[in-house]
């Protein structure tokens, strides 16, 4: 049995993470800024009150579990705003990297001393942030912000190989959340293909972009 780490914990694809690790016997500790029936109802830890992007509610997260080994940690918390060219919003953009990139480093650094030789963190990112595979634009702020968090997986990578832990760098694919107006595959399907990349996640393939079918992403 492992325990894993989950943020972004009452959206689908965060919410199906926790039912999916609870039910298959691991331990999942759920991370949200506020916890929600749904959430509460299946039984797991919640760590609710952690804005991601306050470095005082993370330092208060990482209090909560000091004596908490992690075998995998998964930042899960994303925030999606459309932002066209002729529709820039610079608050918004701001905002995207605050959650999507900072937040997700943030958490990371402060939950370090909590992991060990043989810990995995899994960054959920988004293939809109892969710049070969732009073909279609727009999207500014959501599109830097994973570009971002990429790299900065990429970099956790190499600076964390030499304590032994492994970083994923993962599209869930389009998947049926409230961030997608509920379009594409099922939150279920989305995690069993990134536990899967979990599973498969080694010193040896740290830092590759995935796709949870498998597949690997040109950067």
């Amino acid at each position: 049995m492992a325990t894993y780490v989950v943020t972004g914990a009452t959206g689908g694809i965060g919410l199906e993470f926790c039912r999916q690790l609870r039910d298959r016997g691991d331990t999942a500790i759920a991370v949200c800024r506020q916890a929600t029936p749904e959430l509460e109802s299946l039984g797991v830890r919640v760590e609710s009150g952690c804005d991601i992007t306050s470095d005082e509610a993370v330092a208060e997260l990482a209090g909560q579990l000091k004596d908490t080994a992690i075998d995998v940690l998964i930042n899960n918390a994303g925030i999606l705003k459309r932002n066209t060219l002729e529709n820039l919003d610079f608050e918004s953009i701001r905002r995207q990297f605050e959650v999507n990139a900072l937040g997700t480093l943030r958490v990371t650094h402060a939950l370090l001393p909590n992991l060990h030789a043989g810990s995995k963190i899994a960054i959920i990112t988004s293939r809109m942030g892969s710049i070969d595979d732009n073909t279609s634009g727009s999207s500014y702020g959501y599109r830097m912000s994973k570009v971002a968090v990429s790299m900065a997986g990429k970099s956790l990578c190499h600076d964390l190989k030499p304590r032994g832990i492994a970083v994923a760098i993962l599209h869930p694919g389009l998947v049926k959340t409230r961030m997608t107006n509920f379009t594409g595959i099922t939150p279920s399907a989305s995690v069993n293909g990134l536990l899967a990349r979990i599973e498969q996640l080694n010193l040896e393939n740290s830092g590759t972009f995935w796709h949870a079918n498998g597949e690997i992403l040109p950067w």
